[in-house]
């Protein structure tokens, strides 16, 4: 009796497309100082000003940086590991689906207020927090054999949510407390993204390493590389520099939310409008970059055919370096677009990108392309974004207003995530496709800031 052999099919990302990826991020890192030497902004390599402000500024930028690569390595750690964690301990979909909602509340009312709260305290205090979040979280996973998921996943919830906001607030408080130029701060912007990246993809490979062979016997190592990690970051951000002290009283930081919340004089109209229209362009994309993590497996593998999804996450996460790269050839660089129209186009391709995923196609190689696509120009958007907040929102709100502006988000993520967990009342092309229209509409809002902002730009303080 002849037995029939079924030869299942994985599919792999072409080795050559990694190699691409790397070599068109030196090239562009490489060559734009050359390129911008005549330019009005500083390259990536240069600064504006003398030698002396130029190294002191080259080592507050490498001093932020290695604490926010070290804050990165935290967030992927638990991000590339946690899933399969919950797995090897046997916890069902529908406990991941509920510990993801939890999370997600946790996000939308406390983690909304931890925003104004840590433009109330300090964002050095609010960093400190997030690393003894994942501290907390690192001893009681090594110490105890069964932790509370519901404790995990609000306290690294809580911990995302801090570090969405707090660490870009106080790199530009600390930035002009120590009298850099605005201008630089575009470059950290984009290498913060750069090195997020990076970071991200690291976690990845110390996670793999860490669990080795034996899964069961080193399945407490990524906790103890999370611990070590958090004691690392506390000692940095400790050591790092000073907090700024509060000028400003609870009263006048009160007054400076009315004056955004509720239009109080005519002259007030234009500012607080930009500022709402930046926060659903940030809203847009969180939502959509969030859909994205959510739902990219079991789209890749919706045809039935297998997918080393270990090796396409690094190349997601490489085409976001790749975008990051590109934003100081396109704003500080020879060319020197204008921010809102930049993203207008972005939103558009983005928004396209996800149109075409949300008719359910299943070609997995075509499906990765789009996804490289759209994980590259959000590389591009982001620092975008941080810059146009730069212009329009005052420092001193900054934190608060990143917060608010991602509450709408979380909330229709919550709401999407109960609707399909629960009740399967919704298909994953629709929430893809919500997410497309949000990012259509995003483009929108960027083309009305635009529209409302052609005089030349101007910073909220000297309104």
């Amino acid at each position: 009796m002849a037995l029939a052999v079924i030869e299942s099919s994985i599919w792999l990302p072409n080795i050559s497309l990694f190699v691409f990826i790397f070599v068109c991020c030196v090239f562009s890192i490489g060559l734009l100082p050359k390129a911008s030497k005549s330019s009005r902004s500083a390259g990536p390599l240069d600064n504006v000003g003398s030698s002396s402000s130029s190294s002191a500024f080259l080592r507050f930028q490498r001093k932020f940086l290695l604490i926010y690569s070290l804050a990165s390595v935290m967030e992927g750690l638990w991000a590339v590991f946690g899933e399969y964690e919950l797995s090897f301990h046997g916890v069902s979909k529908e406990e991941m689906v509920t510990s993801l909602c939890v999370g997600y509340v946790a996000a939308l009312t406390v983690g909304t207020g931890l925003g104004m709260v840590s433009d109330s305290i300090g964002h050095k205090k609010a960093c400190l927090i997030f690393c003894t979040l994942h501290l907390f979280v690192g001893l009681w996973k090594k110490t105890s054999p069964h932790p509370s998921l519901w404790m995990a996943s609000i306290c690294l919830s809580l911990a995302t949510s801090i570090f969405s906001f707090s660490f870009e607030a106080m790199l530009v408080v600390e930035n002009e407390k120590q009298g850099f130029r605005q201008d630089t701060l575009s470059d950290t912007f984009w290498l913060m993204t750069f090195f997020e990246s990076v970071s991200l993809i690291l976690s990845q490979v110390l996670a793999n390493w860490l669990l080795g062979s034996n899964v069961g016997k080193d399945m407490v190592s990524p906790s103890t590389a999370a611990i070590f990690l958090s004691v690392m970051s506390i000692i940095c951000v400790g050591n790092g520099w000073k907090e700024t002290p509060k000028a400003t009283v609870a009263k006048d930081y009160n007054v400076s939310y009315a004056h955004i919340f509720k239009v109080i004089d005519v002259n007030l109209l234009l500012p607080d409008k930009r500022i709402w229209l930046l926060g659903f362009a940030h809203a847009s994309l969180h939502f959509s970059v969030a859909i994205f993590w959510i739902l990219w497996a079991p789209t890749v593998v919706a045809d039935g055919r297998e997918a080393h999804l270990g090796l396409v996450y690094p190349c997601l996460l490489g085409a976001r370096m790749l975008g990051s790269t590109i934003f100081p050839w396109l704003l500080t660089g020879p060319s020197s677009l204008r921010t809102e129209d930049c993203l207008i186009y972005a939103y558009i391709l983005l928004g396209i990108s996800f149109s075409v995923i949300a008719y359910d196609y299943q070609e997995i190689a075509v499906l990765v392309s789009l996804f490289c696509l759209f994980h590259a120009v959000v590389g591009l958007i982001i620092p975008s974004l941080a810059r146009l907040r730069t212009m329009h929102v005052p420092n001193e709100l900054r934190g608060g207003m990143i917060a608010l502006s991602l509450a709408p988000a979380n909330a229709g993520i919550l709401f999407l995530l109960v609707q399909r967990g629960y009740y399967q009342s919704i298909e994953n092309s629709t929430m893809i496709a919500l997410a497309s229209v949000g990012l259509f509409t995003s483009a929108g809002c960027m083309h009305l800031l635009k529209q409302w902002g052609k005089q030349p730009y101007q910073n909220w303080h000297k309104m």
